[in-house]
């Protein structure tokens, strides 16, 4: 029976009843759903509605339920996860079952569960990013005070160090981490008590139940409550966000794995070869994170969408906006446990990205701050450094091969110091900065992020 069919007299079209089932998904939920109705249950006692008998039969019934988990074949009259749990709780514990519902509304149950769900992800997720970050952090320790170039349009800019390269990314990771926390802090409000639009008939202590559930407080607006996805919307755009994150890192990995790069050696674990080519190792982990990626970004587009033009309150639209949820939290999670193992297993060729490093002109930078510090304007020094580089490249050499003949005759006087300001520790150390390459800058960077992970980690450990 149909938790609403006392009004009816026909029956549903079937391919209409078949294809407004949301069942075949949001059986998802099923251990957000019995909690819920376990503290509705709860408070349903405390305003006097439930007996302790009762409670106990309602509470031993969820428990059993919880224990079976769905069936293999899904009763096909059965509508959603809400209408299986009513359900099967009649079936196990009788007619006390048919009191579950009083002064509550699937409008509210789905919005909570919901938030139960995403909560839940969001800190699966934010573990998720710390073992990418820690295998970042790994291999930045790993790199010591080897470099390599930086590309600005892709195209060779200065050296840093391959740590200042890896922590980059771990700064973007440590923003997505922050953005689902502020996304958490919005979500963790009850609705229940909303009930289907105007605030549950039970005297319901709402303080309690959301107590119940670990939620901050309750929701403040019934009407609200029933009819907000915004953290649903939040947490997809993340999520999105992450996945920008995991296919820029993905790109510049492919692009090292070239052999007209030779930065890293692909690990076999997360590479694929040709059927048609011997030869070949494909970057393919690398390119399904770049891929998937725009999953999530249509993920956020479609929830947007779907809720734009939606009057209060609920209304069955809503229904499509947990789909987009699914399926981002799941495709994000993956592409995460994949970079993180892809991170742990690959080689970075140091050899070959500190040759990279030294050649290319990437230190003229440097020579114009030597000469800067010794008085000459920055544009006159620009200047003259980039005609150097001009005859360099006419005399096929690095700047540093020029002689002190060839300088002078651009017009300006070297001397050792001019020369050592050449050399890549030199143009390393030169950036000593807050934020910057220097090797003294990037240690202490590199200890601030370990320092900051493992906080991150405290807080997950004190929250399980």
């Amino acid at each position: 029976m149909k938790m609403w069919s006392g009004r009816f007299s026909q029956p549903l079209d079937p391919e209409f009843e078949s294809w407004q089932r949301s069942l075949p998904f949001d059986k998802k939920l099923l251990k957000h759903e019995i909690a819920a109705s376990g503290a509705h249950a709860k408070a349903l006692q405390k305003a006097g509605v439930l007996n302790g008998e009762e409670l106990s039969l309602i509470t031993a019934g969820l428990e059993q339920l919880a224990r079976d988990g769905m069936p293999a074949a899904e009763d096909p009259s059965i509508e959603d996860i809400h209408h299986f749990v009513e359900s099967r709780l009649i079936e196990i514990a009788g007619e006390v079952g048919r009191k579950l519902h009083t002064g509550r509304s699937r409008n509210e149950q789905i919005a909570t569960d919901m938030r139960l769900y995403v909560r839940e992800r969001i800190e699966y997720m934010t573990l998720l990013l710390g073992d990418v970050i820690g295998a970042l952090i790994a291999q930045a320790e790993q790199a010591g005070d080897a470099a390599m170039p930086s590309y600005t349009h892709l195209q060779r800019a200065e050296p840093v160090l391959i740590a200042h390269w890896l922590l980059a990314y771990a700064e973007m990771f440590f923003r997505d981490i922050s953005r689902l926390e502020d996304c958490r802090k919005r979500l963790n409000l009850c609705p229940l008590g909303s009930a289907a639009v105007a605030g549950t008939f039970v005297a319901m202590d709402r303080k309690y139940v959301a107590s119940l559930l670990g939620f901050d407080g309750p929701t403040a607006n019934s009407m609200d409550a029933t009819s907000d996805r915004d953290f649903a919307i939040e947490v997809v755009q993340a999520l999105s966000v992450v996945g920008t994150h995991l296919s820029r890192m993905a790109e510049e990995l492919i692009l090292f794995s070239t052999t007209e790069f030779g930065f890293i050696t692909l690990p076999e674990q997360y590479a694929t070869g040709s059927s048609a080519m011997p030869q070949k190792k494909n970057p393919d982990s690398l390119e399904l994170i770049r891929g998937k990626s725009a999953a999530l970004l249509a993920s956020a587009m479609q929830l947007s969408v779907t809720l734009k033009a939606l009057p209060l309150a609920y209304n069955k639209d809503m229904q499509e906006t947990q789909q987009p949820v699914f399926a981002s939290t799941e495709e994000c999670a993956a592409m995460l446990r994949i970079a993180a193992g892809f991170l742990r297993e690959v080689q970075f060729n140091t050899a070959v990205m500190h040759t990279a490093a030294s050649t290319g002109y990437m230190n003229a930078m440097s020579a114009a701050g030597y000469m800067v510090q010794q008085g000459v304007p920055f544009r006159r020094a620009h200047e003259l450094i980039g005609a150097a580089v001009q005859l360099a490249i006419q005399k096929h050499c690095e700047l540093q091969d020029l002689s002190t003949d060839d300088f002078a005759k651009l017009g300006f006087k070297t001397d050792d110091g001019f020369f050592a300001a050449l050399q890549l520790p030199a143009v390393l150390a030169q950036h000593d900065v807050e934020g910057g390459t220097a090797p003294s800058r990037v240690i202490a960077a590199l200890q601030a992020a370990k320092e900051k992970l493992a906080s991150i980690a405290e807080v997950q450990h004190v929250g399980a």
